[in-house]
Formats: structure tokens, C-alpha cells, sequence
């Protein structure tokens, strides 16, 4: 199960398990990798959970294998991505022991035989239009239930009226329909309004803190997305920060342009790709030309880390047309002064 954070990928993989419980009578177990960083450690937590222990000098992996071969097992391995390169171990157990099945929540997928990758998408938005004329049909629509959800849990008899349902409609489009950042902004429903929430969310992603019961990085919307920035590569990272500047999408050619700087000798088809696969970037469905597109909510994570590196300045001070450090010059305007979603939106035309 692959998707940005806070998509729900972990939830979803949990209630997958229980649907399917008694289709394993050795046992479902959940294998919770967030606290690891070192691949080599992926086969110690897993035999931790299992209650499997090293036997003598024979390795864990090897003792795994052994016990796993006659069992019919389900592993969840939770938060795969900062782990990527232990995939060949999945890999091993699998063909070591038939009755294993392997459920795997990462940001990216693991590209071994037999992977079946299933997208976790954000929720369904509310479509454009008068939403007070339209508060029935809204309360189906799957973000805002969640959002209404939520609210009334710290908040009792909040309720969707003609009155706040614009605000509330724009709230779950603002947040991209990502669970984790429409019940981190529910929660701030006990004191704001939901105008007075949509008028914080421009502001800052810092406004979204959750409670004291979830790992840190799932506090707060920021922490979610830092999680996936920090397991880039440098020159990923570069690039993710630059192509924050384009708010309507943009296509192959304007990364070339905008995004790669020549001493890095980057390559934009690879950095594309292994930004999409990582969830970072999206293909925009609704071009006929490849066009990618971030989430409005990864898109200000990486324009607050364009403006601290100090790379938002240096396109401010760049002559009309020409990008720090770019392959050629593009009729590329500096981002203007007057706030980060003022950046530069493309209809298609052009390189953008």
C-alpha cells in the first residue's frame, strides 16, 4: 500500500488484517518498522515480534526462513520506506515459505517479483459550487464526513449549517483530502470556527498538531511530510524544494529548465520518476502530455523549505528569464514578495 503520508495507508492495512484473520491460523502479525532506520535491523524486529530469537550462530534471516517455511502467516510491515533496501529480504522469506503473505505500507513499493502495489488515494473533495445550497450532499462526501467526524468528537452537536459549509468544503480541499490533516484541523474545531481555521491553514502547516498518543511525526502535518523529505537523497531534495515553485503543475521540460542546475548533472526523467514513486509528485491525469503535480498541502511543505534554504531569494534577484543555475533561459518570471502561494501557476502553455 503506497501514498504520501497521512493518507491512511496503516489504518487501511489494519483493517485488512482483521478481514482476513481467519484465513491465517499461524497467525496475523503487525511489525511496526518506524523506530528502525538500518535495513539490517528489519529481520531482528520481525523475529522480535514473531517471538523468534537468533539460534546460536546460524543467522536471524536464515532462522526465520526455517520457521516461517510450513506456516500460513500474515506480516503487516508498517512504515517500510526508510527501510527500502531490506525489499530483498521480504523477497527471501517469500519464496522461503509459501504460506507467507506480505502486507507492506511504505511511501514507495519495494519492486520485487509478485508486488501488487495499491495506491492509497486521499479522500474524495467536495466538487466546486455553492456548498450551502448543497450541505445535504456534502455530509456524504467522504473527506467531509471524516472532517464532521472528528469535530463533533472534541466538539458534541458540531454540525455541518448553510453557514460554515463553504468554509468546511474549503478546508478539505485546502488539505487535499489527507486524513491525517483533516482530523488534526477537526481537533482545533473545540476553539475556531471553520472560517477561522481556513484563514490559519494559509498561514502556516504548524497549525496542525495532534495529540500526545501518536508517534511524533504523525503530530502534526509537517512532521508527516518531513518524514518522507529527509529520506531523499541531496539531489532530490533540491529538486523537490524548486519544483515547489509551480503551482498549477508542470512538465518534463520545465524541470529540465527550472529545477536541475548544470553541475549536478542531473537527470530529469530519473529524479521524476523516483519523486513519484515516492509519493512526492503526481502524474496529472487530466493532461494529455505528462504534466506533474504535487498536493497543495507537499507543495507548501516545499516552498518553506525553498524559503529556508535561501534558494527563494536567489530566484528573486534572478534576471527576467533566467534561473540560478538552469540549462537555459525559460521566461521564467522571480516569484514575486507577497507570499509563497503567489509563486507562478502554468495553464499548459509554455514550458510550465
Amino acid at each position: 500500500m503506497t501514498g504520501p503520508g497521512g493518507t491512511g495507508k496503516t489504518r487501511l492495512a489494519l483493517t485488512v488484517a482483521s478481514v482476513v484473520l481467519d484465513r491465517f491460523p499461524d497467525g496475523v502479525y503487525f511489525v511496526e518498522l518506524a523506530p528502525i532506520t538500518d535495513p539490517q535491523l528489519v529481520p531482528s524486529v520481525i523475529g522480535s515480534t514473531l517471538g523468534m530469537g537468533k539460534e546460536g550462530q546460524r543467522p536471524l534471516l536464515e532462522t526465520l526462513k526455517s520457521e516461517l517455511r510450513d506456516r500460513t502467516t500474515l506480516l503487516v510491515l508498517d512504515n517500510f520506506e526508510q527501510v527500502i533496501d531490506a525489499s530483498r529480504t521480504v523477497a527471501e522469506l517469500l519464496r522461503a515459505a509459501p504460506g507467507l503473505k506480505v502486507v507492506v505500507t511504505s511511501r514507495e513499493p519495494l519492486r520485487i517479483a509478485g508486488e501488487q502495489e495499491v495506491p492509497v488515494p486521499p479522500l474524495e473533495l467536495p466538487h466546486a459550487g455553492r456548498a450551502e445550497n448543497r450541505v445535504n450532499e456534502l455530509r456524504t462526501v467522504d473527506s467531509v464526513a471524516l472532517f464532521l467526524q472528528r469535530a463533533r468528537s472534541v466538539r458534541p452537536g458540531f454540525d455541518l449549517t448553510p453557514d460554515i459549509a463553504a468554509a468546511v468544503a474549503e478546508i478539505c480541499a485546502r488539505l487535499d483530502g489527507l486524513p491525517l490533516a483533516l482530523e488534526l484541523a477537526a481537533a482545533r474545531a473545540r476553539l475556531f470556527e471553520p472560517g477561522e481555521l481556513l484563514s490559519r491553514l494559509d498561514r502556516s502547516l504548524s497549525f496542525l498538531a495532534g495529540g500526545r498518543d501518536v508517534d511524533e511525526r504523525q503530530r502534526t502535518l509537517r512532521g508527516a511530510i518531513d518524514w518522507s523529505y529527509r529520506l531523499l537523497p541531496e539531489a532530490e531534495q533540491l529538486v523537490f524544494r524548486r519544483l515547489s515553485v509551480f503551482a498549477g503543475g508542470c512538465t518534463l521540460q520545465a524541470i529540465e529548465a527550472v529545477c536541475l542546475p548544470d553541475e549536478l548533472s542531473l537527470d530529469a526523467v530519473e529524479i521524476v520518476l523516483s519523486l513519484h514513486d515516492k509519493s512526492l509528485l503526481r502524474r496529472d491525469e487530466a493532461s494529455d502530455s505528462l504534466r506533474v503535480t504535487m498536493l497543495e498541502t507537499i507543495r507548501q511543505y516545499a516552498l518553506d523549505r525553498l524559503e529556508a534554504s535561501g534558494e527563494a531569494s536567489e530566484l528573486r534577484q534572478a534576471p527576467r528569464g533566467v534561473f540560478p543555475g538552469s540549462r537555459r533561459a525559460t521566461g521564467w518570471k522571480p516569484p514575486p514578495r507577497s507570499g509563497p502561494t503567489a509563486m507562478v501557476r502554468h495553464s499548459g502553455a509554455g514550458p510550465g
